[in-house]
């Protein structure tokens, strides 16, 4: 089979990626634009594989999207190109309503045509697994205001709410992808993950930003008490989720992928700066404990307090559940940090895209 992901330079794209050329045998055309959270460099290994192919092409361009479906031909195609980054969509949200809702909307367009021209059983067997995120789903009731709060869960029939512009987006989206399966027939599947981290994330997101601000010296924002509770998900668990829904999920459906991880931002930051004074205080000069770092700043317009998910239907009906849980896949991702630190500065500075594409 081959299959065609879109955004796979990305965080989420890469270890889908990295985990059908490292386990399976099928093929993979990997198409992204190359934004700022598009690295090349987290596909070094796959790269040389006879089974992977680049195209630089944005979602958005009906033409070169065509040119791409025409050429390489894909069985399936997984689709997690987007913008991401709740902040920077409420700075500037017209990039997150181009790429999450035109791009998808476009994408679904050339898929839709190139799947009408395949044969019928190729047509039979096709399918468009669209990535999402339980943003859209809005908030759950926190501790704090609710008992009974940790029993209830996002499931895939939880009602949309989301509450900022990049969820708003990501929501406009999974619409999108259900009208083109109802109206069309188009054969969609849907997955909305929790917070993911692991090797290779971006150093703007939490986790790795934490990591690289304690071997700084620098201060660890933290939105105001820090109380906002999410779902951790190792994110080579959740490539494995993915590749199990785009290979045996039923068109139609939606799965929610979790980690069974519900944890304060404080505490997550907590553990990172404990593994930090245990694995880095004796190579790096920061100041021990790494916890002293810890600042509160603000807290964001519409930040949700609680997200979680009910993961129980991709386990019955798919076999799939976490191997990792927080506690050894933190601790994997701070040593892999402190492992790839070369890796974070050529990421920050674009080197290695600038030597990668021959760009001086």
């Amino acid at each position: 089979m081959k299959i065609l992901v879109t955004g796979g330079a990305g965080f989420i794209g890469s270890a889908v990626i990295r985990h059908i050329i490292n386990y399976t045998t099928d093929s993979v055309v990997n198409l992204d634009k190359l934004t700022y959270a598009g690295n090349l460099e987290s596909l070094a290994e796959a790269s040389t594989s006879e089974r992977y192919a680049f195209e630089q092409v944005d979602i958005c361009g009906a033409v070169e999207l065509e040119r791409v479906f025409a050429e390489h031909q894909p069985d399936a195609v997984m689709h997690l190109a987007a913008e991401s980054h709740v902040d920077r969509s409420i700075d500037g949200p017209a990039a997150f309503i181009e790429t999450n809702i035109v791009g998808t909307y476009t994408l679904l367009e050339v898929a839709r045509s190139y799947w009408n021209g395949l044969s019928s059983e190729r047509k039979q067997a096709f399918r468009f697994h669209h990535i999402s995120t339980d943003e859209v789903y809005g908030d759950l009731p926190h501790p704090d205001e609710d008992a009974k709060a940790h029993s209830k869960l996002f499931t895939e029939k939880t009602a949309y709410a989301p509450s900022s512009p990049y969820s708003a987006s990501k929501a406009s989206s999974d619409h999108l992808v259900r009208a083109w399966l109802r109206t069309y027939g188009f054969p969609t599947l849907i997955t909305n993950c929790s917070n993911n981290y692991g090797p290779y994330h971006f150093p703007e997101k939490l986790i790795p930003l934490v990591i690289l601000n304690v071997l700084e010296g620098k201060p660890l924002p933290i939105y105001g008490k820090g109380d906002q509770i999410r779902d951790w998900l190792y994110v080579e668990d959740h490539a494995r989720a993915l590749y199990k829904v785009v290979t045996e999920g039923k068109v139609g459906e939606t799965y929610n992928i979790g980690g069974h991880n519900e944890k304060t931002n404080l505490e997550v930051v907590q553990t990172i700066c404990t593994l930090l004074d245990e694995l880095a205080s004796k190579t790096s000069s920061f100041k021990l404990p790494a916890s002293s770092l810890i600042t509160h700043v603000s807290d964001r317009p519409g930040h949700d307090r609680r997200y979680a998910i009910d993961a129980s239907k991709i386990e019955w009906e798919l076999g799939w559940k976490p191997q990792e849980t927080f506690e050894s896949g933190i601790r994997k991702t701070v040593q892999w940090y402190l492992n790839n630190l070369e890796w974070c500065q050529r990421v920050q500075d674009g080197s290695y895209q600038r030597e990668r594409l021959g760009v001086m």
